[in-house]
C-alpha cells in the first residue's frame, strides 16, 4: 500500500485489522483518529471498542508508539475513557457541551397524549411557529422518524402556509426554474411539496430526488427540508434552526416505539448553526411531555458513556482466537483487560461458552487451551455472528433443498434487525393495491411470521428472483440490503457445506449466488441476464437453409452471434432500439466463455503427467467405461486444471461482472469443485479469480484407500453467471498402494499405456 492516510469505517477497519500481523500496512500505522467516540455507548459501539483494544494491543506487542485520538461530544466520565485510551491528564480535554464554535440557543417544549401519532399531529403547529420565529428567512432542518411523517409534516406546513399572505415565502427562485425542477422529480409527495419550498429527504427517494432535494437546500433556493433522522449522520447540510420533532421511533424489531439514542439528538442539534455558514444557531426539541425533565438534564450537561461489548463480545473473541492473538483462557482474560468494558465490568465468563456451543471454538483437554474451529474462522473471515454458524451446523444438510437455502440464509442473525416498519406485517402478507406480495412469491411464506425480519428478507428475495416490482419505495431501500448481506452469509453456507464434503448443498448454494446476481430462478432462461431483455421471443433467427433457429443458451448465442454484430442486430432490430444492441453486443463478446483442459499427477516428486480427456457438458455415461486412468490407493494426486478465455479481453482494470439487475458491482469468480456424484461427496472445492486470459489451477485430493473403480466428477461453476457452468468426468482405476516411487511410476506408465490414441487430448 503506497497510501499515507486510510479513511474507512469502523467496520472495514476491524474486519481488515483482524489479520494485523500477515499485513504490514496495518502494522504501519501510527495514529488512528476516531470521530465520535462518544458512540461507545450505542450499536455500533463495540466495533470501536475492539479497534481502540486491539490497536493498544498491536503497540505494546511490536513496541511501536501509538497515538489515537478521540473525538467527542462533552462526557461525564471522560477520565475512565482516558485512561483506557491510554491518555494522560495533558491529553485530556473537556469543554462544557455549551462551549461551540457557533453559540446554540436551546429551547425544549413538551406535549401530551400517550398515544404517538396523535402527539406527532399536535407538534405540526409548534414546528411552524418555530419557523417563523427562529428562522423567517434562513434554513431550517426539521428531523422526524420515518418517512411517512416526513410527508404527513410537510402537508400540515403547506396548510399553515396557506393561511399566509405569501404561501410560497419558503421559494427562492423564479417560476421556471422551478418548473424546470419539477419535471425531472419522480416522488410525487415530493413534486408537491417542493412548490413551496419544502424538501423531503428520507432513503426511500430515488438518488436523482434525494440530490435533487440537497443541492436545492444547500443553495438556499427552498427554505424548509424535512428529514428523517438518518441525515443527521449521513449529509452535510447545514442550518440555522433545526426543529427535533419527536425523540421516539418505531423499532420493528421490538414492535413498539423507542427513544432515540441521546447521541442521535445530540448530532441533529448539531447541524445547526454550522461554522462557515452562520453565527449564531438555535435548536427546538419537542419531546414527549412526561420526558422533558430527561433531555432538559442530558441536553445541557456532560452524559457518561458505558460500553456495549457484551452483547458481541462472543464475536470478537472468535475473531482475536482465529488471528492466534487469543490462544489460551488466561490470555483470553489478558485480551479483555484491554478492553472499556473490562473497566466497567471487570469480565464476562460467559462468552467462551457460548463460542464453544456455536461450535466456534474448541477448548482443549486441559481446560485451558483455545482453538478455532473452521466454522471460527468462517465466521471471523466473512464477519459473521456466531449464531449464524451456530444455526448452519444445526439446519445446514447434505440434502438441504433450494428451498431450505434460501430459508436458512434469510434466518442468519444478521437479519435479526432489518426492519420491518409500522403495519409492515400488512404489506407483507397483501402488498398494496390488488397485488398480494406474499402470495406472488413461488416458494411458500409462513403465515404467521409475517411480522418477523427474516420473513421480510425471504419475501424480498424471492421479489428480486422474480423480478417483481414492489409494492412501496422503502421496500426498493430494502431489497438492496437484503442482496448486500447476502453475499457473504452465502458464502459462509459454501465453505461450510464444502468442509462437510456436502457435494449436492455445495453446489445448489453456489447457484443460489448466481441466482442473487442474476435475479433469476434456475428454471429461468440465462439469456435474461442480458441486458434490456424482458421477452425471450425475440431469440430467433433464419439459418443459411432457411430454417429458424432458437436460441436457449448463452454459450450457444455467444457462438453464433457473438462475432457477428451485423446478424445480431437484424434479429433484435424490430424488438428495441440500436443503442440497447449495442450494449448487448459488448456483454457478449465480454462473457466468459472457457476452455478447460485437465491434466493428473502423483504428489511424489519427477512423477509422470498425462491429461484427462475432456467430456462433453452434462455428458452420461452408457454402457462400460473405457480409458480409465490407474491410480494408486491412498494417494496424495493433484488434479491439474489449465483455464483458458476465449472471448474479448477486458479493458485494464475491468474485472466486473455482468449483472445489471444487482446493486453493487461484483467480480467475476469462479469455482472449482471435484466430486463423485454416485455417493454425493466433495473431495475438493477451490475458489478462482477473475480470468483475464488463461491461468492453471490445483485440486488436491486422496483416492479412496479400497481398490475399484470410481467415477468423479469436475465442476467449474461461475460466481456470477447461470448457464456457463461445466462439468467433466473423470474415470479413475484405483489399483493397490504403491510400494515405493519405482513401482508406482511403473504401475502409471503400465495403466497409460492401455489408453488409446486421441490427439484430442
Amino acid at each position: 500500500m503506497q497510501s499515507d492516510i486510510i479513511v474507512t469505517t469502523p467496520e472495514k477497519w476491524d474486519g481488515v485489522s483482524r489479520s494485523w500481523q500477515t499485513r504490514n500496512y496495518v502494522k504501519a500505522v501510527s495514529l488512528i483518529v476516531i470521530d465520535e467516540i462518544h458512540l461507545l455507548g450505542e450499536d455500533r459501539g463495540p466495533v470501536l471498542e475492539v479497534i481502540v483494544s486491539r490497536t493498544n494491543f498491536i503497540g505494546a506487542s511490536t513496541q511501536r508508539n501509538l497515538r489515537i485520538i478521540g473525538l467527542s461530544t462533552a462526557l461525564a466520565n471522560s477520565r475512565d475513557l482516558a485512561n483506557w485510551l491510554r491518555i494522560n491528564k495533558v491529553g485530556v480535554y473537556n469543554f462544557r457541551s455549551t462551549v461551540r464554535p457557533v453559540p446554540l440557543e436551546v429551547h425544549i417544549s413538551g406535549y401530551p397524549n400517550r398515544h404517538y401519532c396523535p402527539r406527532m399531529a399536535l407538534m405540526n403547529k409548534p414546528t411552524f411557529q418555530a419557523i417563523k420565529t427562529h428562522s423567517p428567512d434562513q434554513p431550517a432542518l426539521v428531523f422526524v422518524s420515518s418517512r411517512r411523517q416526513t410527508r404527513l409534516t410537510a402537508l400540515d406546513l403547506i396548510a399553515y402556509l396557506a393561511a399566509e399572505d405569501n404561501p410560497r415565502q419558503w421559494v427562492n427562485m423564479t417560476d421556471v426554474e422551478m418548473d424546470y425542477h419539477l419535471e425531472n422529480v419522480r416522488d410525487q409527495n415530493l413534486k408537491l411539496v417542493l412548490a413551496f419550498g419544502i424538501g423531503l429527504h428520507h432513503a426511500g427517494l430515488q438518488e436523482k430526488d434525494r440530490a435533487l432535494v440537497e443541492r436545492l437546500f444547500l443553495e438556499r433556493k427552498i427554505q424548509v427540508l424535512i428529514a428523517t433522522a438518518t441525515l443527521a449522520w449521513g449529509v452535510n447540510l447545514p442550518a440555522h434552526l433545526v426543529v427535533i420533532k419527536g425523540t421516539e421511533y418505531y423499532d420493528g424489531k421490538t414492535n413498539r416505539y423507542v427513544d432515540f439514542p441521546i447521541t442521535d439528538v445530540l448530532q441533529m442539534m448539531g447541524r445547526a448553526g454550522r461554522p462557515q455558514f452562520d453565527n449564531k444557531g438555535v435548536a427546538v426539541v419537542l419531546v414527549h411531555d412526561v420526558k422533558k425533565p430527561f433531555y432538559m438534564k442530558f441536553l445541557n450537561s456532560p452524559f457518561p458513556v458505558e460500553s456495549s461489548l457484551l452483547s458481541v463480545l462472543p464475536d470478537h473473541l472468535n475473531a482475536e482466537i482465529v488471528a492466534g492473538t487469543i490462544q489460551t483462557k488466561q490470555q483470553c482474560l489478558d485480551y479483555l483487560t484491554w478492553t472499556y468494558f473490562f473497566r466497567r465490568l471487570i469480565k464476562n465468563p460467559l462468552s467462551l461458552a457460548s463460542l464453544q456451543s456455536s461450535y466456534c471454538v474448541q477448548i482443549g483437554e486441559d481446560e485451558r487451551t483455545l482453538e478455532a474451529t473452521v466454522g471460527g474462522k468462517i465466521a471471523s473471515y466473512y464477519y459473521l455472528h456466531h449464531t449464524t454458524l451456530q444455526m448452519f451446523r444445526t439446519r445446514l444438510s447434505s440434502h438441504s433443498s433450494l428451498h431450505d437455502l434460501l430459508l436458512i440464509l434469510c434466518d442468519a442473525h444478521e437479519y435479526a434487525e432489518f426492519p420491518v416498519r409500522h403495519n409492515e406485517d400488512i404489506t407483507n402478507r397483501e402488498g398494496v393495491g390488488c397485488r398480494d406480495l406474499a402470495q406472488s412469491c413461488p416458494l411458500p411464506v409462513n403465515d404467521s411470521t409475517y411480522d418477523s425480519p427474516h420473513t421480510k428478507a425471504f419475501i424480498l428475495l424471492q421479489a428480486h428472483f422474480s423480478r417483481m416490482s414492489l409494492p412501496v419505495t422503502d421496500y426498493i431501500t430494502d431489497q438492496k440490503s437484503v442482496l448486500d448481506q447476502a453475499i457473504r452469509i452465502l458464502q459462509a453456507i459454501i465453505d461450510v457445506c464444502s468442509d462437510q464434503g456436502w457435494l449436492p448443498t455445495t453446489l445448489r448454494a453456489i447457484t443460489v449466488l448466481q441466482m442473487l446476481l442474476q435475479a433469476l430462478w434456475p428454471h429461468n432462461n440465462p439469456l435474461l441476464s442480458l441486458p434490456h431483455i424482458e421477452d425471450l421471443t425475440m431469440f430467433k433467427a433464419a439459418s443459411r437453409d432457411g430454417r429458424t433457429i432458437h436460441f436457449d443458451s448463452l454459450p450457444e448465442l455467444v457462438k453464433h452471434m457473438g462475432r457477428n454484430y451485423e446478424r445480431l442486430a437484424l434479429m433484435l432490430r424490430d424488438y428495441m432500439e440500436e443503442s440497447h444492441v449495442e450494449k448487448i453486443h459488448r456483454s457478449l463478446v465480454q462473457l466468459p466463455m472457457v476452455e478447460v483442459q485437465l491434466s493428473l499427477a502423483g504428489s511424489w516428486e519427477g512423477s509422470l503427467q498425462e491429461e484427462i480427456r475432456p467430456v462433453p457438458i452434462r455428458s452420461s455415461i452408457e454402457g462400460p467405461v473405457r480409458d480409465r486412468i490407474v491410480v494408486h490407493a491412498d494417494q496424495q494426486y493433484q488434479l491439474r486444471v489449465d483455464l483458458r478465455r476465449d472471448s474479448r479481453p477486458r479493458p485494464r482494470g475491468d474485472t466486473k461482472a455482468l449483472a445489471p439487475k444487482f446493486p453493487k458491482p461484483k467480480e467475476e469468480g469462479w469455482f472449482l469443485v471435484l466430486g463423485q456424484v454416485e455417493n454425493k461427496e466433495l473431495w475438493a472445492l477451490k475458489r478462482c479469480p477473475f480470468l483475464h486470459k488463461q491461468a492453471t489451477h490445483e485440486l488436491q485430493f486422496y483416492t479412496p484407500p479400497e481398490v475399484g473403480n470410481y467415477d468423479y466428477t469436475v465442476y467449474l461453476m461461475s460466481d456470477c453467471y447461470l448457464g456457463l457452468d461445466q462439468q467433466y468426468d473423470l474415470h479413475l482405476s484405483v489399483v493397490e498402494p504403491a510400494l515405493s516411487t519405482h513401482l508406482t511410476k511403473e504401475a502409471l506408465l503400465s495403466g497409460l499405456a492401455n489408453l488409446p490414441d486421441d490427439d484430442s487430448s
